[in-house]
C-alpha cells in the first residue's frame, strides 16, 4: 500500500509546484514581452506587482487589464520496452487563461503619495495525463488556480527615489486525480481505484519595492516579494475503491500547509537612445522552503497514513532581458528571452512536475491609437531541455520534454 500512500501526498506536492517550478511570470505584457523584466522602469499600472515602488512615478490614475492562454504541453519516455517499442506518453491539449487588473496611480498631480490595488493571477495552469499511463499511479489530471489580491501605496522621496509596498492575500483551488493500484473483478487496468483529491488554499504575504531614477535615461529597482505559506484547510479527499476496501480509504478530510517561495529582483533600464529601451533584471527565488510535504488526514487506516514526501527544491538564479522600441509615437515593439533553471534536484523529478531548464523567448507591440488609451499584445514562447532523472521515493523514473505558447493582450487607460 505504500505506493498508494505515496501517490496521494505526491498529488498535493504540485500545488507549490505550479505555483513555484511552475511559477508564472505573466502579470504585466509589455514586461513579459520583454522577457518579464520591469524592475527598474515603471511603464505602468502592472508596476504594482513588479515594483511597487514605481507606482509614485506614473503620472496620471490608470486601470489595466490583460488576458492571457497557456497551452502547454510534455513528452515522456523511458527505457522500458513493451511490444517492441519504448513507453512513451504525451499530455493531453489543454489550454488555461490567467488575468491581471490593475487600478492605481497619483491622487493627484503633485502628490507624493500613490495608491494602487492588483488582482493577478500568480498560477493558472495544469496537465492531464491519460489515464492508463505507466505513471497513472502518481498523477492523471491537476488543474490548479491561485490568484493574488494586492492593495499597495507608494511615495515618491524625491526627484529620485521612491519606495512601495503591498499587501498580498492569496487564495487558490486545485483538483488532483490519479489511479490506485487496488482493483476490483477485472484486474489491475481495467477496474483500478481511484483518488481524487480538491480543496481551496490561502495565504498572506508582501511585496516591497524600492525604485530609483537617475536620469532620464537611466533608472533602477529593487523588489522583494515574500513568501506565502498557502494553508489548505479541511480539503477533500475522495477514493473510489472496491467495496470490500471502503474501511482502509473512507472519503475525508485533509490539511496540509505549502510555501510558495520568496523572490528578490534587482533590475537596470538604460535608454541608450531616443526610441529604444534596454532592460536586465536578475530574479533569486528561495525554493528551499520546500524541502517536503506533509499531509494530514482526519482519519488515518491501516492503509492510509499521513504523510512526509520528499521534495528537496533549491535556490534558483534567473537572468532577464528585454528591449522596447518606440517606432512611433504611436507604434512600439517589444523583444526578449531569460533562462530560467529547474529548482527540481535530482532524485526528485517527477511526472507531476516534469520540469528542467527553460529557455524562454519573448516578443511583443502596443498601439496607441487614442489619447490615454493603448492596446498591448504578447507572446512567449517556453521549451525545456529534454530531462531525464528519477523519482527515488516512487521508484519512477523517465526523461521529460516540456513546451509552452502564450499568448496574451491587455489595454490600460490613462485617466
Amino acid at each position: 500500500m505504500k505506493k498508494v500512500l505515496f501517490g496521494a501526498a505526491l498529488l498535493l506536492s504540485t500545488v507549490t509546484s505550479f505555483g513555484a517550478g511552475y511559477q508564472l511570470n505573466l502579470q504585466g505584457l509589455r514586461e513579459l514581452a520583454m522577457g518579464g523584466t520591469g524592475t527598474a522602469w515603471p511603464w505602468d499600472a502592472s508596476t504594482i506587482y513588479y515594483n511597487p515602488g514605481g507606482l509614485a512615478r506614473l503620472k496620471n490614475i490608470q486601470i489595466y487589464a490583460s488576458g492571457l492562454m497557456i497551452m502547454p504541453s510534455t513528452a515522456f519516455g523511458n527505457s522500458i520496452i513493451a511490444n517492441n517499442q519504448p513507453i512513451s506518453a504525451n499530455t493531453k491539449t489543454q489550454s488555461f487563461t490567467p488575468f491581471n487588473f490593475y487600478v492605481g496611480g497619483r491622487l493627484q498631480e503633485n502628490s507624493k503619495f500613490a495608491l494602487g490595488l492588483g488582482i493577478y493571477t500568480a498560477a493558472g495552469i495544469g496537465l492531464q495525463w491519460n489515464d492508463d499511463w505507466i505513471g497513472k499511479y502518481i498523477i492523471q489530471d491537476i488543474q490548479l488556480k491561485a490568484i493574488c489580491f494586492q492593495p499597495t501605496v507608494s511615495y515618491r522621496i524625491n526627484d529620485y527615489m521612491s519606495v512601495g509596498a503591498g499587501f498580498v492575500y492569496a487564495v487558490g483551488s486545485l483538483d488532483l486525480k490519479q489511479a490506485l493500484p487496488v482493483h476490483g473483478q477485472l484486474g489491475p487496468s481495467y477496474d483500478d481505484g481511484s483518488a481524487q483529491l480538491s480543496g481551496t488554499a490561502n495565504g498572506v504575504g508582501f511585496n516591497l519595492g524600492v525604485q530609483v531614477k537617475a536620469s532620464e535615461n537611466l533608472q533602477f529597482g529593487v523588489t522583494y516579494r515574500s513568501q506565502i505559506n498557502m494553508s489548505i484547510g479541511g480539503g477533500s479527499a475522495t477514493f473510489k475503491v472496491p467495496t470490500s476496501l471502503a474501511t482502509s480509504f473512507p472519503n475525508q478530510h485533509f490539511d496540509s500547509q505549502l510555501p510558495l517561495p520568496q523572490v528578490a529582483s534587482i533590475g537596470v533600464g538604460y535608454r541608450p537612445v531616443e526610441n529604444l529601451t534596454l532592460q536586465f533584471d536578475l530574479c533569486y527565488t528561495g525554493w528551499n522552503s520546500y524541502d517536503s510535504l506533509r499531509i494530514n488526514f482526519d482519519q488515518q487506516t491501516s492503509s492510509l497514513k499521513n504523510m512526509h514526501a520528499p521534495r528537496h527544491y533549491r535556490n534558483t538564479l534567473t537572468p532577464r532581458i528585454g528591449a522596447n522600441y518606440k517606432i512611433s509615437r504611436i507604434v512600439s515593439v517589444m523583444l526578449g528571452g531569460a533562462y530560467d533553471p529547474t529548482p527540481v534536484t535530482s532524485g526528485n523529478v517527477s511526472p507531476d512536475l516534469p520540469d528542467g531548464n527553460r529557455a524562454v523567448i519573448t516578443c511583443g507591440a502596443s498601439i496607441r491609437p487614442l489619447r490615454g488609451f493603448t492596446i498591448l499584445a504578447a507572446l512567449e514562447g517556453t521549451s525545456t531541455a529534454v530531462h531525464e532523472g528519477s523519482y527515488n521515493y516512487a521508484n519512477f523514473n523517465g526523461s521529460y520534454k516540456t513546451q509552452a505558447i502564450t499568448p496574451g493582450i491587455g489595454i490600460y487607460y490613462n485617466f
